[in-house]
């Protein structure tokens, strides 16, 4: 089929879309009108299509989507660039998520400074920007000194992130998510990798520790004397019956 050169100047702007739900689309991110699916994918660090959402269009999601989705099909979305991406979890990392929120959990019993969001936990990190960490860690003095509503989404950035890596993310994705983690203030990145047992510790996008499998987990200034070993961890995990 021949290609009209006329359009080769149309953004997604230029495209109508019909309303898919009962708020108005609004546009919150512009593509290249000449992007694939493909395009797309890459765009998101070549995660798996299965986890890209397309209602609402790519480029006209918000934060209100994220709750519906979550209120109405119990689906946890992240949103970047105005698409929502289905966060990738299986049964084995959220156990390895709350076994590390669990020891973060009895180490604030004991040092008070701060609270903790679990898998479900969506912050909006950045403008137009949600992330579902697996663990967060938020200490009082960015803690909101009233009392928070459940609803909207809060913006709050963590002092610790930790992500457990599930099969479905990508190393280009985590790189990505690292970025925007930093970018917005986070001061601690934890990164578990079930698959070979070790972790990978950043206080910066390019400032890492590589923690080996009998390596431990340590808080450093923000979670002062915290220490939690990745041995006991993942054997604790594997675990298949009573001491």
């Amino acid at each position: 089929m021949a290609t009209d050169s006329s359009n080769t100047n149309i953004t997604t702007a230029d495209v109508a879309v019909a309303p898919t739900h009962a708020h108005t689309l609004t546009l919150q991110a512009e593509f290249p009108s000449n992007w694939t699916v493909a395009d797309l994918q890459r765009h998101l660090g070549g995660i798996p299509l299965e986890r890209i959402l397309v209602v609402p269009p790519p480029g006209y999601a918000t934060e209100e989507d994220v709750i519906r989705l979550d209120r109405l099909e119990g689906r946890l979305c992240e949103l970047q660039d105005g698409i929502l991406v289905e966060k990738a979890m299986g049964w084995y990392e959220s156990m390895i998520a709350m076994m590390i929120g669990i020891e973060i959990g009895n180490y604030l019993k004991t040092h008070d400074i701060g609270k903790l969001l679990g898998s479900d936990g969506s912050l909006k990190i950045l403008p137009r920007t949600v992330k579902i960490p697996d663990v967060s860690f938020i200490s009082w003095d960015r803690w909101p000194k009233k009392k928070l509503p459940r609803r909207p989404i809060p913006a709050l950035v963590p002092d610790l992130v930790v992500e457990v890596l599930s099969d479905t993310n990508t190393k280009a994705e985590m790189a990505d998510k690292l970025v925007k983690y930093f970018e917005a203030g986070v001061r601690l990145v934890w990164y578990i990798d079930p698959e070979t047992r070790t972790a990978m510790s950043y206080v910066s996008p390019s400032d890492v520790t590589e923690i080996a499998v009998d390596g431990m987990l340590v808080g450093g200034d923000v979670l002062p004397d915290f220490q939690l070993s990745l041995a006991w961890l993942f054997n604790e995990a594997d675990r298949s019956e009573p001491e």
